[in-house]
């Protein structure tokens, strides 16, 4: 039987891209109070965060290694602590990831893109 055929690492990082320009457009134009209030907007934005951190989870280690700019842990951590709903979900930690975090990831990320050699 045949291994499975693995996925390019770079198809994950376009993933992460995805899923972190859909989080911010989903939140565009919304305060800390709407986004938090909003039901299927503030799921559907986790759930994204989830799904970014996922991606994550299957970039190499050397390619985070390389890359170590980029907070690879705490994204993990943050999808890890999202699914798991480990002490609650702080909404604070999640605005401040949205507004403060994610812009920076995605210059990252489409750095990364930029820099490979199949870009």
């Amino acid at each position: 039987m045949s291994e499975p055929l693995m996925r390019e690492w770079r198809f994950y990082i376009d993933d992460m891209l995805q899923f972190t320009e859909k989080a911010l457009t989903y939140t565009d134009d919304l305060t800390k109070s709407d986004f938090i209030t909003s039901g299927i907007t503030y799921d559907a934005t986790l759930r994204n965060l989830e799904l970014v951190g996922e991606a994550a989870t299957h970039i190499p280690l050397e390619v985070r290694n390389q890359y170590g700019h980029i907070p690879w842990r705490m994204i993990i951590a943050t999808r890890n602590r999202l699914i798991h709903g480990y002490l609650g979900i702080d909404d604070d930690v999640i605005w401040s990831i949205i507004q403060d975090d994610l812009p920076k990831l995605i210059i990252q990320l489409k750095q990364i893109t930029s820099n490979s050699p199949d870009a």
